[in-house]
């Protein structure tokens, strides 16, 4: 199977879990971060997934899937102990659907992910070793520090002031592309954010005080 990668919007989206352990629980929460709008539904849940029923961050539906569950749902995760009850979630359901640890019954599957602030890396082996996945994921992490966060913050702000601020096209389309230039990520693993910072500005206002010249 060639998947096919994807980012998806799921602010406000409906989706549902039908499981309450502690599969289930990992599920809701990466969609809880998501934003997405979300149903669980199992006649029993973790203390976790209570302590978010009561803060009214997830609907709980306290009883075994039934075949309507399922009505108007953008994305479905069936996440119980029962395979036949997971065979049917996938069967019934109008959307996206991932079955735990069954690829071949899933119309999609969940990446091994990395995230550092705006930053997310997915890595997926296609479903043949989500172990190998992890594998990856630990190295990546090793090379994605905690500071890359920091700096995407930074960006975040300094390429909004550079559309407002550098009137020439040129030089405004070599400084956004300086911000993500192997020397910017060399000097932030070696000397970290604050030396970063003092770099991109040092370019910056002199790119923008030149901003008005002609090529």
């Amino acid at each position: 199977m060639k998947y096919y990668p994807v980012f998806l919007d799921l602010k406000g989206r409906k989706a549902v879990v039908v499981g309450g352990g502690r599969v289930a629980e990992r599920k809701v929460l990466a969609l809880l971060k998501a934003g997405a709008d979300i149903t669980v539904i199992s006649p029993s849940i973790t203390t976790r997934l209570l302590k978010e029923r009561s803060k009214k961050t997830i609907r709980h539906i306290p009883r075994d899937f039934e075949r309507n569950d399922l009505q108007g749902a953008f994305l479905v995760i069936a996440a119980t102990n029962s395979p036949e009850v997971n065979r049917e979630v996938a069967v019934r359901s109008p959307a996206l659907v991932n079955v735990v640890d069954v690829p071949s019954e899933c119309n999609f599957i969940a990446p091994s992910v990395i995230t550092r602030g705006y930053l997310t890396i997915a890595i997926s082996t296609g479903g043949i070793s989500p172990a190998f996945a992890k594998t990856v994921r630990r190295e990546l992490e090793k090379i994605c520090g905690t500071e890359v966060s920091g700096y995407l913050e930074f960006l975040r702000g300094m390429r909004a002031k550079a559309l407002s601020e550098i009137s020439h096209k040129g030089k405004k389309e070599y400084f956004l592309k300086s911000l993500a230039s192997e020397d910017i990520l060399n000097t932030l693993r070696s000397k970290g954010l604050n030396e970063v910072k003092k770099t991109v500005l040092t370019r910056f206002y002199k790119v923008k005080g030149n901003s008005k010249e002609t090529t």
